[in-house]
């Protein structure tokens, strides 16, 4: 103490405290706080002797080792969250490159030597020829007797397998058993290749099918009915997400990842082509790029023929399809809505292959030369694929302000399911972007009709007939997502009602025609629709104790985590190593919700009755004016916050004032509640609709273009971003250009160029804004095909998101959660505001304190916390 005093009292060291304390006051931070920082920093350097090169090289690291604390506004307990930061660096994080290693160097070199071999030990079994003599080995083996080896094998496995699962364990050697796996599967993440994966899908099956057969055995209440019947419902909804789990992995453990075949070079020898835009209610300005782009297609003019068919029979879109030379077909009635459409244009359609694009998916010229070839070498090949990509946000991506930033709903389909279904020869038909073979689509009688879901429908009979299918995963063409949640969530509950109603009517597990691989993924695309109530049931499980004291899991709080969590860790673990690219971990939880309470009762009603429901055609190319709360959508979501809410007051009572021997099962059903409570703020964050102005959506780019102006003056730029209205472009020399002066924008094509007349709508210096004018047809059709049909737009945009990390990601959701009660708040009364408000600013210190990953802006910034 002393030595501090000392060295306060010296003049230079004086002067330096008051001036760090007068920083702090102009920075906003209370004299309280300033006075005690500014002391904890000097009696740092006079007790850690801050001066050292070691302390030199962490303070000048300091924003990359701690960026959630401020070294301008420092907080009270700053100090505490510098240690807990210091602690959570030298327990569980690795240095990089130059910068200061908090870590223990003889664990790293280890782990990295260990990591180093696992990597080289594949191309040492290679080198060894270990897996050619084994080939040829077991090619000199006798067929059948090598049957019966393999049939061995699998036996000997399975009853290991269920030993291991089976196997009753008291509550220490359960947690060592944990342990060990856990152990194992740490290490082996982060090993590339496929056996790694293949080994964490082992590891997690494994400690699943172990919690469940414990959940089975011995955690029914059988002598406290309503505790029995809590419980079943809770283990129904458990072995619905365990069979989805296993069913999953399955799908998509070894996705096959076609690519392109080269089409014949004699363009004589390729079919004709339909290509067959269906449209309803949607505005013309949203079908006329479709089939500009559709005029752009690299094919041979005599051997494509482009339909525009109307099931609104309007004057405007014959109009249309006569001014730029594509067919046009409308029908007297309107049956079976999409399909029925369709099946009417094919009795007036010859050609050999049909292409059936959506009137907003926007097609590329490669279309037909990237896909095509694979007809030529499989011709059993009845329908090939490709992916539904959409160039504006989504309401999940839009209200959330996660867009390009996040991997959307329907990646993980498209850049994965697809993809493990194609290596099962099980793609489905999505009803858009795809080719199909005309004769077999005649030989099922056309587009499935018997469902809202024709698409997939129809792929399922094209299977059972014993035809194949494809998936390429390069977007070959980009549309308009939903406008609104309330239009999203239309669309996903018909999805779901015409999946359960194949379920129903076509089941694929039964009939003949399919392999048993099919019929897996065909089962689990419709199990995944069933997730409705499984998920209402884990969003109230916990209440069901809190509120009511039913054991839902009859078993002893330690022995609940010992098996709970591990089955949870492990499978988030596995599911982040094979979806991370398209699916980050515990975003499913804010999707499934979001849609449970919508979903749950068509589907139901369609198990019971699959006739009923009608189609529903999912609007597009709409505005949202002003930023709102849905509150039809989010009151489902509402009741459940509060039923949550109460449980968790009853759960602060329960510790206060209940029994001591359920101390430990109280706070497990809390923890469960507050994390329910997130993901339900999540589900209230997407409800609240962001201002969407817009009519024509932003694309951005960096292509290569020029400005002419009246003058004769040149300017070459890049085009930065475009829509079916007007771009974006950056010069290279800034305040060439004033608002309102008229250029032309000039584009190439391949080797030719094209002129557009435009006028700049805002200049800030080297950046212009652009919008188009006076376009003649030929000009709007030769602007689409040189910006949104261009081959190679799309193909980078799947591959663009950030690799998942399952602990930034569980930051992320909860961030999420915490807006959506304070955007909940900006619409609530007064008093109801001023709770949330102070139970938000509550939990945000007490989350202020949760250490951070290195490199990265806090998730709980000060100025979040500030209302």
């Amino acid at each position: 103490m002393s030595r501090v005093m000392n060295l306060l009292l010296m003049p230079p060291v004086y002067q330096a405290v008051q001036t760090r304390y007068r920083g702090y006051r102009r920075n906003g931070s209370s004299a309280l706080t300033a006075l005690l920082t500014t002391l904890l920093i000097a009696c740092g350097w006079a007790l850690l002797r801050f001066e050292s090169p070691s302390w030199q090289r962490i303070r000048a690291g300091r924003t990359y080792w701690f960026p959630h604390l401020s070294s301008t506004r420092p907080r009270p307990a700053d100090a505490l969250r510098y240690l807990l930061q210091a602690l959570w660096l030298l327990l569980f994080r690795s240095g990089r490159g130059s910068r200061t290693r908090f870590t223990f160097s003889g664990w790293r070199t280890l782990r990295l030597r260990y990591l180093n071999w696992m990597q080289r030990l594949p191309h040492r079994l290679a080198d060894a020829g270990v897996e050619q003599q084994t080939t040829a080995r077991l090619g000199r083996m006798n067929r059948h007797l090598r049957r019966i080896l393999f049939i061995f094998a699998g036996v000997l496995a399975a009853i290991l397998a269920l030993l291991c699962i089976s196997q009753p364990f008291d509550l220490s050697a359960q947690f060592v058993f944990v342990l060990l796996l856990w152990g194992i599967a740490l290490v082996v993440r982060r090993v590339p290749g496929r056996l790694p994966a293949l080994m964490l899908i082992v590891l997690s099956l494994t400690v699943s099918c172990r919690y469940l057969w414990w959940r089975y055995t011995a955690t029914l209440n059988w002598d406290d009915p309503l505790s029995l019947i809590c419980g079943l419902l809770l283990l129904v909804a458990e072995t619905y997400a365990w069979v989805v789990l296993v069913l999953g992995y399955f799908q998509t453990v070894w996705p096959l990842n076609r690519q392109p075949v080269e089409m014949p070079p004699d363009s004589r020898q390729w079919p004709t082509v339909d290509l067959m835009v269906p449209t309803y209610n949607e505005d013309l300005s949203v079908v006329k790029p479709t089939i500009y782009a559709a005029l752009g297609i690299d094919w041979p003019r005599d051997k494509l023929n482009i339909f525009i068919l109307d099931d609104g029979n309007r004057p405007e879109f014959r109009a249309f399809a006569e001014e730029v030379g594509v067919k046009y077909i409308a029908r007297a009635t309107h049956e079976h809505a999409k399909a029925g459409n369709i099946n009417h244009a094919l009795q007036h359609a010859s050609g050999e292959f049909v292409a059936i694009f959506d009137c907003d998916h926007v097609p590329t010229r490669s279309f037909l030369q990237l896909t095509m070839g694979w007809f030529f070498k499989d011709r059993k090949l009845a329908m090939l694929q490709t992916p539904h990509h959409f160039f504006s946000p989504d309401p999940f991506e839009r209200n959330l302000g996660r867009f390009r930033q996040t991997p959307n709903e329907g990646t993980l389909f498209y850049g994965l399911v697809q993809d493990g279904n194609d290596m099962w020869d099980a793609t489905f038909f999505c009803g858009s972007c795809a080719i199909l073979r005309r004769s077999a689509l005649d030989e099922i009688g056309g587009i499935a009709v018997e469902t809202v879901t024709e698409d997939a429908h129809t792929s399922l009979r094209l299977h059972r007939l014993g035809y194949t299918s494809a998936y390429i995963r390069i977007p070959q063409a980009a549309g308009l997502a939903t406008e609104s949640l309330s239009a999203h969530i239309g669309q996903r509950i018909r999805w779901a009602r015409g999946m359960v109603q194949i379920f129903r009517l076509d089941n694929p597990l039964f009939g003949k025609g399919l392999k048993l691989a099919q019929r897996l993924c065909y089962a689990n695309a419709m199990l995944h629709f069933l997730s409705g109530i499984p998920r209402l049931i884990f969003l109230t499980a916990p209440l069901a104790f809190l509120l009511l004291h039913a054991y839902i899991i009859f078993a002893p709080a330690l022995a609940i985590a010992l098996y709970v969590l591990p089955h949870m860790i492990h499978s988030s673990l596995t599911n982040s190593r094979i979806q991370g690219k398209y699916r980050h971990s515990f975003w499913s939880e804010i999707y499934e919700t979001v849609l449970a309470w919508y979903i749950a009762r068509p589907t139901t009603v369609a198990l019971l009755n699959p006739h009923k429901g009608k189609f529903n055609v999912t609007a597009k190319g709409g505005l949202v004016e002003e930023e709102h709360v849905d509150w039809v959508i989010t009151r489902p979501y509402m009741v459940l916050v509060l039923l949550n809410l109460a449980g968790l007051c009853f759960g602060v009572w329960r510790m206060m004032y209940g029994p001591a021997d359920e101390i430990m099962t109280v706070i497990v059903s809390l923890v469960w509640v507050l994390y329910n409570m997130t993901i339900l703020g999540g589900a209230v964050a997407v409800a609240v609709e962001a201002k969407q102005v817009r009519q024509s959506h932003r694309v951005e780019i960096a292509m290569p273009a020029a400005l002419s102006c009246a003058d004769g003056h040149l300017y070459p730029c890049t085009l930065r971003d475009y829509s079916d209205g007007g771009v974006g472009v950056e010069m290279r020399l800034p305040d060439r250009l004033q608002e309102g002066d008229k250029v032309g924008l000039l584009l190439k094509r391949g080797r030719q160029e094209y002129s557009f007349p435009c006028v700049v709508t805002r200049a800030f210096g080297a950046k212009i804004g652009l919008r188009m004018v006076a376009l003649t047809t030929r000009q709007h059709i030769d602007f689409i095909q040189c910006t949104f049909a261009r081959a190679d737009t799309w193909a980078l945009w799947q591959d663009g998101f950030p690799e998942d990390k399952p602990i930034d990601s569980l930051r992320d959701v909860l961030a999420l959660g915490f807006r959506g009660y304070l955007r909940m708040a900006d619409y609530a009364p007064p008093l109801v505001r001023g709770v949330l408000v102070g139970a938000m600013s509550l939990l945000s210190w007490l989350l202020s304190f949760i250490p951070h990953g290195v490199g990265r802006s806090a998730t709980f910034s000060q100025k979040e916390t500030v209302v």
